[in-house]
């Protein structure tokens, strides 16, 4: 139940990056069943390249996030953002970021609405 949960979580997200930040696009007719199948689709993606490689992003990239304070983070996520775009691409998923501004900003939006939603949400 955790795992659908998360997965809820990090679709909203995506959908809240999606309608604010120019670059990051999911281009099936919104408000159908589809587009929300697809938006959940991109959320398992997006949850599985951050649960098996961040961790070894961090692991590897521990002095970067030391020198920087930790904004490190935020252009690994926006790369994992990347990573999520095209892997998408490779298995057909109309999901598309157009760079890596585009990528930061919806990383940086998708970290922030999950923050919120994880704060709300009871474990």
């Amino acid at each position: 139940m955790k795992f659908i949960i998360k997965i809820l979580v990090v679709a909203a997200s995506l959908w809240v990056a999606i309608q604010f930040v120019d670059g990051v696009e999911l281009t099936t007719p919104t408000g159908t069943a589809k587009y929300w199948g697809t938006l959940l689709v991109v959320a398992l993606i997006f949850g599985v390249i951050n649960a098996v490689i961040k961790p070894i992003i961090e692991t590897i990239g521990c002095a970067f996030y030391v020198l920087t304070l930790g904004l490190f983070a935020l252009v690994v996520n926006a790369g994992l953002m990347l990573l999520t775009s095209w892997i998408s691409s490779q298995i057909d998923v109309p999901f598309h970021v157009s760079g890596f501004w585009a990528a930061f900003w919806g990383a940086l939006v998708v970290s922030i609405v999950s923050w919120v939603l994880s704060l709300v949400l009871p474990d």
